[in-house]
Parts: structure tokens; C-alpha cells; sequence
């Protein structure tokens, strides 16, 4: 019998995602209902997406914390990274890639966790990011989970793993082993990502046994936004590498075996249209930002996500943007004068492709913060500035 775990550490994210939505009142009315996280794929612009492991509105709220005891300290020792790399760099960005080279840098850093969901039991990957067990895993691996261990790569036997904070929003999650002297992974600079670059995708999938699956393909197109059964996720780097489930949460390396992004879904056919190779990895810029926020949260010190107040869809008319079909009254969207009909093309001078991009982007920012959103109103464009706040209630 799987031996039960302390209880899961903050968690980050959405709160209606989840099994958090358990422990939240209802969505006001900007918000669309919560999708299941029992289902497997939604659509996403003209592709099913789905998650990886065995959408809300804009006016996301405040983090759950269940354990405010410090087990992860923030002022711990960074995360390993690279240096900047120049564009011409050819072992990473040109087409030299050597696979069994570039396994035997990462493999050490990647593990395999199991995770017993009280009906049955899923497998996932995690990549190491500390020599004393912090372990990175998508939140999707381990949401639900009654009890994770964690196999390193080698050994037979697995560890008790403890879930120490978990971002659903972002789908990224934290889990410590008690261990030292592991090998952590090293992250590439995020500048030095560019769309037709080498990349190998290593993982546990489908739970097979023995070591890691590995699939190589390039950067097909970076910053994709998606919405998944959590929620609409940004900052996406697209791979042709083949990726399956049980891959989620492992690692995306360059061919110098530093990570890039953390696999996470995977477009998918269905009755309408047609999907080939397009999986995506949450970017290493989102990952490095992220786990920041993950550690912080571990102790005790929780983020509170900004909230804008607006209901959200997409464009129909194949233009670029987020159209506003609702706003809240008395919200910071009401007050800066947004309104039904206007259509978001940019926020904070970053451009808006459409309704999973402002949601992801009003989620990654705070309640205080002074956004600009360049709107189009009736073909004139149209400048606003709204202070976000924290969620009524």
C-alpha cells in the first residue's frame, strides 16, 4: 500500500481549477465555468489541446495556502544557468545535433514520478533542479495525487516525494525528495531560443520501463498561448519533438543539454480538423520566472494574481486580439472605461493574440499594478489604463 503523504504544500494558481475549486466559492460572472480537469483536450484555436500526464476568465483571484510552514527557502541557491549565447552559436541554434551527447548531459537531472490518484495510478516526469531534491514536475502530474514518489535514474526503489507548491494557472509544480548531492539541470538563457533550433524532448512515456524516452525535432515558433483543461497557458515554445503521455513535466533540451521548456500538451486531431507534430513546452523565461514565485509560495509567502474584471472571446473575423463580451461592474476594467465590443491587441506593450493570451497575462501580474491596454473601438484605436485589484470576496 502507497504510504500517504504530509499534505500538499500553497498552492498558486487559479483557484476554480482543479480540486482547488473545492475549496472556492463560485466564479463571478466574468468568468467562464471551469472545465473538468478529469478531460482530456480542448480546443484551442483550430486544434484540440490536450495535457500530457497519464479555461477561466480573466478575473483570476487569490492563492490558497493549506501549510503556511516554510519547508523551500526563497534565498535558496539559484537555479543553474547557462550564459548568453550569440545568435551564430552553432552547436545550440545550427544543425549539429548529437542525441546520445545531449542525453548524457541531461539524464542524470530527469526522473520518473508516480503518483497515486486514490482511483488509480499516473506517471510523469520531473527535472531536478537542486542537488538537494527539489524537483520541477507540471502541476497537472501531480494534481489529485494522494501520495508521489520519485524514481531517480538507476535505482530501483522509489522516494517519498512532498508536493511543496503547485501553480495550476501555470502548470508547473515543485516536489522535494530528502536527498543530496543530486545533479541538477542546467537552463539555457531564454534569449538564446530560436524558432528552427535543435531540440531533444526526454521523458517516462506512456510509464514504460526502464530509462527515458528520447524524441528530438526543432522549435517550430515560440511565445504560442493555449488554452488546457487548467487553464490558458502563455509563453509556450512549440517542438515538432514527439512527445506522449508521461512526458509531462520532463525536460525540452538544446543540443548543448541545457532545458529550454518543460513539455506539457500536445495538439490533437479530431472530427473537424487535423494535427501533426505540434506539442508545446512552457518557455525556460516562463519556467525560471515561475519557479521563483513556487519557492516563495513554499514559504509562506503566497502571490495573489491580478484581476481585471471582464469576460472574455475570440475573434471571428480572422483578426488578431481578445474581444470583451462582459464587464464587471465596479472592476478595474469598468473604471478604466473598457468596454462590451472592444477588442484587447496589446497589454502593457506586449501583443494579445487572443483570449488565452490576457488571461495569461492579467494572471502573471498583481493586484496595484498599473497595466496599458491598446484596444480597437469601432476601427478607432483606443488607449486605457486600469490598476488591477485583487478579487471581490
Amino acid at each position: 500500500m502507497a504510504a500517504p503523504l504530509p499534505p500538499p504544500g500553497p498552492r498558486i494558481g487559479t483557484p476554480y481549477l482543479g480540486y482547488e475549486q473545492l475549496l472556492a466559492p463560485p466564479p463571478p460572472p466574468d468568468v467562464p465555468p471551469p472545465q473538468s480537469p478529469r478531460r482530456r483536450g480542448l480546443i484551442a484555436a483550430v486544434a484540440v489541446v490536450g495535457l500530457v500526464a497519464g479555461a477561466t476568465g480573466v478575473g483570476v483571484g487569490a492563492m490558497l495556502v493549506d501549510d503556511p510552514t516554510p519547508t523551500v527557502s526563497p534565498e535558496r541557491a539559484p537555479v543553474i544557468t547557462a550564459a548568453p549565447r550569440v545568435v551564430n552559436d552553432l552547436p545550440v541554434l545550427g544543425r549539429s545535433l548529437d542525441v546520445p551527447a545531449v542525453l548524457a548531459i541531461v539524464q542524470d537531472s530527469v526522473v520518473t514520478l508516480s503518483v497515486d490518484t486514490g482511483t488509480g495510478m499516473g506517471t510523469g516526469t520531473g527535472v531536478i533542479i537542486s542537488s538537494d531534491g527539489e524537483i520541477l514536475t507540471n502541476a497537472h502530474v501531480i494534481d489529485r495525487g494522494r501520495a508521489v514518489r520519485v524514481r531517480l535514474l538507476g535505482e530501483t526503489e522509489p522516494r517519498t516525494a512532498r508536493v511543496v507548491a503547485s501553480d495550476p494557472g501555470n502548470d508547473l509544480a515543485l516536489v522535494k525528495i530528502e536527498a543530496d548531492g543530486l545533479t541538477p539541470a542546467t537552463f539555457a538563457d531564454p534569449e538564446s531560443l530560436r524558432v528552427g533550433m535543435d531540440v531533444v524532448a526526454i521523458g517516462y512515456a506512456l510509464g514504460l520501463d526502464g530509462g527515458p524516452s528520447v524524441t528530438s525535432g526543432i522549435v517550430s515558433a515560440l511565445d504560442r498561448t493555449i488554452i488546457t483543461p487548467l487553464g490558458a497557458l502563455d509563453r509556450l515554445v512549440q517542438t515538432d519533438a514527439p512527445i506522449s503521455s508521461g512526458n509531462s513535466g520532463g525536460p525540452l533540451v538544446n543540443a548543448a543539454g541545457e532545458v529550454v521548456g518543460i513539455n506539457t500538451a500536445v495538439a490533437r486531431s479530431d472530427s473537424m480538423t487535423a494535427a501533426n507534430s505540434i506539442s508545446f513546452a512552457i518557455g525556460v523565461g516562463e519556467v525560471l520566472r515561475v519557479i521563483d514565485q513556487l519557492r516563495q509560495a513554499a514559504a509562506g509567502q503566497p502571490r495573489v494574481e491580478g484581476y481585471l474584471g471582464v469576460g472574455l472571446g475570440d475573434r471571428t473575423d480572422g483578426g488578431q486580439g481578445a474581444v470583451i463580451t462582459e464587464v464587471q461592474s465596479d472592476a478595474p476594467a469598468a473604471r478604466a472605461g473598457i468596454r462590451i465590443g472592444d477588442i484587447v491587441v496589446s497589454f502593457d506593450g506586449a501583443p494579445i493574440d487572443g483570449r488565452a493570451g490576457l488571461i495569461a497575462a492579467v494572471r502573471d501580474r498583481s493586484p496595484g499594478d498599473a497595466v496599458t491596454l491598446e484596444l480597437r473601438r469601432n476601427g478607432q484605436a483606443v488607449s486605457v489604463v486600469a490598476v488591477l485589484e485583487r478579487r471581490p470576496g
